[in-house]
C-alpha cells in the first residue's frame, strides 16, 4: 500500500493505492486496516458492457473504475499555481485516466477534472465519468448525524432559495443498518441539472456543514450544461461518505460517449473549498478561488455603472420618444453605460419570435434611426450597449429560412423549436460564422461597447446529430459556446459582456469565469428581490452580481432606498423611470450612485458573510455582509413592517471596538445602530415604519 498527501489542512488531500486497488482520495487521513480501506475509486467510470460492481443506480462502484491501477504522479508549480497530476490505467480496456488537481497559492480550495483516453484496441462507450469521487467526507466534517446538506432551488424570478437538509434522515439518507445486509446502500443523496439552463432547477453549488464541529465543504459544478452530484454512504465505514461530482451521464441526461482507439474525453471541471470555521469561511475561500480563476477582462476593470431600459421600465418596447428622456435622466443619475434592451430590432411589436437578424427597427427611432439614439447616448457622456439573444432564431426571422440547415439544432430529423425559436448548434461552423459576423457588425458598425447576452429557451435533451447521443451533442455544443466566446472576447477586448438567461438560469462558473457580470433575476417585485440578491454571492463573486434597482415615481422615498440597497449589495444594475422622478427622489438615487464606486472597490476585495444565515424566501429581515481587510459592509432589508429591531452577530469580532454608521441613505429617518463589542453584535432599532433598507459600514 502506498500513501501520500497533497496540501495541508483543511483542504489537504490524502491518497492511497496498491497493486490490488485503484487510487483513492479522501479529505481526511485514510484508515490503516485493509477492511476499512477497501477501494472507493478516485475516478468513477461507467461503460456499456461493464456496468457496476453492485446493483444500484448510483455513480460509484463502476466495474471499469475498480480495475484502474496507478501509473504515475507528477507535481508542478508555476506562477503561484500548484498542480498534481495522477495517471491510472485499466489493463483490460486500455483506458488511460489522468486526474488533475489545481490550487491557487495557499487557498483552501482546488479545482479538479479527469481525462480518459482509449489506448486499447476496441471502442469504449462511456456512460459516466466523474471529475472526482472524494471519500471520507465525514472523516473531515464530523459525524453524519450532525451534518447538513445545503442546496438552493432556482427558477425564473425565484433564484437562490437556499435550505439545509440533514444528511441522515427523512430528507436525505436513511440508516438501513447495512452491515446486517452485508452490502452498502443502493441509494444516494443526489442532485442534477438538466439541459443548458445549468441553474434552471438548482444552483450548481452545494455544501456540507457539520453543526457541531463547524467544518464545511462547498463545491461548484463548472459547466454551462447538464451536471450531477451525489453523496454515497459506504459499507466499510457507514459514517464515511463519498461525494461524486460529474457532468452529464446516461441515466439522467441521455449521455453516451463512444471512444474509438486513440480518442479521449475530458470531464467538466469542479471546484471545492474547505473550512474548519463554518460555511461562510468555506465560501470565502471559494470566492478567492473564483477571482483567481476568472479570465481577466480589461473592459470591465472599473466596474462602471450600467443603466438598462428594461426592468419595470420599457419592458421590450423602446422608441426614440421613450429612450431620449431616459438617457438624459440616466446621465443625471450618474450612470456610465446605457443599454437598450429587447425590442430594438422589431417593427411589429412582437419581438419574441422575430429575433435573429439583429438589424435595427425602421419604425421605432424616428428620422435618425438607432444610430441617432446611440449618438444621443454618447452625447450625454454615456457608452451605448445593446441586448441580444444570439443563440436563438425566431420562427418569424428571415434567417430561419436563409441560414444553412446545419446551423440549427436537430433531433429526429427535424429542427428543434422551443417557444417560437429555433436553437443554433454552436458546434457548426455556419452558426459560429453567423455569430461572428453579427457581433462584428454591431460592435464595429454601431460602436456598441456593452452586450447583454440573453438566453431564454433551452433545447431539452439536445440535438442528436454528429454524436453518439443527445447528451454528448449537448455537452459539445455547450463547450463550443465557451470556446467561441473566448475568441469573441479576444477580438473585442473593450466590450463588457453581461450574462443573462431569463434572469439567472445559466448561472454557473463556466459562464461566470468568462463574462463580466451576471444578471441575478428578472424579479419585478422589489420586496422579493433581497433574498435573491443577498444569496447571489454563493454562486459568484460579489462584484459580479448584477442586482436590479428600479426606482419609480410612484414609490415612497423608503421604497426607493429599498430597491437601491438591493442594487448596491452587488453590481448596481440600474433601471426605472428616472425621467419621471421628483427632485427629492432623484437626489436619493444620486446619493446611492455616488456611493457605488467606493462600495464596488470594497466588494471587489471582499468575501461574503451571512450573519443571520442564508436568508429564507420570506425572511422578515435579510442581511448580507461583505468583509474586506479594511471594513465590513452590511446590507440590511427590513421586510416586516411591524418589526421594531434586530440584532446582527458578527462572529470573530467580540471585544473589538468598531464604529458603525449608516452610509445609505443618510437623508431619510435614520436607523439607530449600536455596536456592542462585548457581545460582538450590532443592535439595530428600526426608526421607520413599513419596509426599509440601509447600508451600514463598520470600521475599526
Amino acid at each position: 500500500m502506498t500513501r501520500f498527501s497533497w496540501g495541508g489542512p483543511p483542504a489537504g488531500l490524502f491518497f492511497d493505492y496498491g497493486n490490488d486497488r485503484p487510487v483513492r482520495v479522501s479529505s481526511s487521513p485514510l484508515p490503516q486496516s485493509n477492511q476499512e480501506s477497501a477501494p472507493r475509486a478516485m475516478v468513477e467510470i461507467l461503460a456499456v458492457g461493464e456496468g457496476r460492481a453492485l446493483t444500484s443506480t448510483r455513480s460509484d462502484r463502476g466495474a471499469l473504475s475498480e480495475r484502474l491501477r496507478f501509473v504515475s504522479r507528477r507535481e508542478r508549480a508555476s506562477r503561484g499555481v500548484r498542480t498534481l497530476e495522477i495517471v491510472q490505467r485499466d489493463p483490460l480496456s486500455g483506458a488511460l485516466v489522468t486526474t488533475t488537481f489545481t490550487r491557487h497559492g495557499d487557498l483552501d480550495a482546488w479545482r479538479v477534472s479527469t481525462g480518459i483516453r482509449n489506448e486499447g484496441g476496441a471502442p469504449v462507450v462511456l456512460q459516466m465519468v466523474s471529475s472526482v469521487a472524494l471519500s471520507g467526507l465525514t472523516g473531515f466534517l464530523g459525524p453524519a448525524r450532525t451534518t447538513e446538506v445545503w442546496t438552493a432551488r432556482s427558477e425564473w424570478c425565484g433564484e437562490n432559495r437556499w435550505a439545509a437538509t440533514p444528511l441522515q434522515g427523512a430528507g436525505a439518507l436513511a440508516d438501513i443498518h447495512p452491515r446486517a445486509h452485508g452490502q452498502a446502500h443502493r441509494g444516494a443523496y443526489a442532485l442534477q441539472g438538466s439541459s443548458t439552463w445549468s441553474s434552471g432547477d438548482h444552483v450548481p453549488v452545494a455544501a456540507l456543514v457539520n453543526t457541531d464541529t463547524g467544518h464545511a465543504v462547498v463545491w461548484q459544478m463548472e459547466v454551462n450544461g447538464p451536471w450531477s452530484w451525489e453523496i454515497d454512504p459506504q459499507l466499510e465505514r457507514p459514517d464515511w461518505f463519498t461525494l461524486v461530482l460529474q457532468g452529464p451521464d446516461d441515466l439522467h441526461h441521455s449521455w453516451l460517449k463512444a471512444l474509438a482507439p486513440g480518442q479521449g474525453f475530458e470531464t467538466v471541471p469542479v471546484s471545492l473549498a474547505f473550512s474548519d470555521d463554518g460555511l461562510d469561511a468555506a465560501v470565502g475561500e471559494l470566492t478567492h478561488h473564483r477571482r483567481a480563476s476568472h479570465i481577466p477582462a480589461a473592459a470591465d476593470s472599473g466596474r462602471p455603472l450600467i443603466f438598462n431600459d428594461y426592468m419595470n421600465t420599457l419592458m421590450g418596447d423602446p422608441t426614440a420618444d421613450r429612450l431620449l428622456p431616459l438617457i438624459d435622466a440616466a446621465a443625471e443619475a450618474g450612470a456610465q453605460y446605457f443599454c437598450i434592451d429587447a425590442g430594438w430590432y422589431d417593427d411589429g411589436g412582437h419581438w419574441w419570435d422575430s429575433v435573429g437578424e439583429w438589424r435595427p427597427s425602421t419604425t421605432r427611432f424616428g428620422d435618425g434611426g438607432l444610430p441617432g439614439v446611440l449618438e444621443h447616448i454618447r452625447g450625454r457622456g454615456l457608452t451605448p450597449g445593446l441586448w441580444i439573444e444570439p443563440e436563438a432564431i425566431g420562427v418569424r426571422s428571415p434567417l430561419a429560412r436563409t441560414l444553412p440547415e446545419d446551423a440549427f439544432m436537430h433531433r429526429a430529423g427535424a429542427r428543434i423549436i422551443e417557444h417560437g425559436r429555433h436553437l443554433l448548434d454552436l458546434r457548426s461552423a455556419s452558426a459560429q460564422d453567423y455569430l461572428t459576423q453579427t457581433f462584428d457588425r454591431l460592435i464595429n458598425g454601431y460602436g456598441v461597447s456593452y452586450i447583454k447576452w440573453d438566453y431564454n429557451v433551452t433545447p431539452g435533451t439536445g440535438p442528436d446529430t454528429k454524436a453518439s447521443s443527445t447528451g454528448e451533442a449537448l455537452l459539445d455544443h455547450a463547450r463550443a459556446h465557451l470556446a467561441w466566446f473566448e475568441q469573441l472576447r479576444r477580438a473585442h477586448p473593450r466590450v463588457i459582456f453581461e450574462s443573462c438567461a431569463s434572469g439567472a438560469q445559466r448561472m454557473d462558473q463556466a459562464v461566470l469565469s468568462r463574462y463580466d457580470l451576471q444578471s441575478t433575476s428578472d424579479q419585478r417585485d422589489y420586496r422579493l428581490y433581497p433574498t435573491i440578491a443577498a444569496a447571489a454571492a454563493m454562486a459568484m463573486v460579489p462584484e459580479q452580481a448584477g442586482n436590479w434597482s428600479y426606482p419609480q415615481p410612484g414609490m415612497t422615498l423608503e421604497q426607493i432606498a429599498f430597491t437601491m440597497v438591493t442594487g448596491l449589495s452587488g453590481r448596481l444594475y440600474l433601471s426605472g423611470h428616472l425621467d419621471r422622478l421628483s427632485s427629492e427622489q432623484m437626489a436619493l438615487v444620486r446619493e446611492g450612485t455616488g456611493l457605488y464606486p467606493g462600495l464596488m472597490a470594497h466588494q471587489s476585495a471582499s468575501v461574503p458573510l451571512w450573519p443571520l444565515g442564508l436568508p429564507a424566501w420570506d425572511a422578515p429581515v435579510v442581511v448580507l455582509a461583505t468583509k474586506s481587510d479594511a471594513e465590513i459592509v452590511l446590507y440590511v432589508w427590513k421586510r416586516s413592517p411591524a418589526l421594531a429591531g434586530t440584532t446582527i452577530p458578527l462572529r470573530g469580532h467580540v471585544d473589538e471596538d468598531l464604529e458603525a454608521r449608516v452610509v445609505y441613505p443618510t437623508s431619510l429617518e435614520p436607523w439607530r445602530v449600536t455596536w456592542l463589542p462585548r457581545a460582538g453584535c450590532l443592535d439595530i432599532d428600526f426608526e421607520s415604519a413599513g419596509e426599509s433598507a440601509r447600508v451600514i459600514r463598520l470600521r475599526r
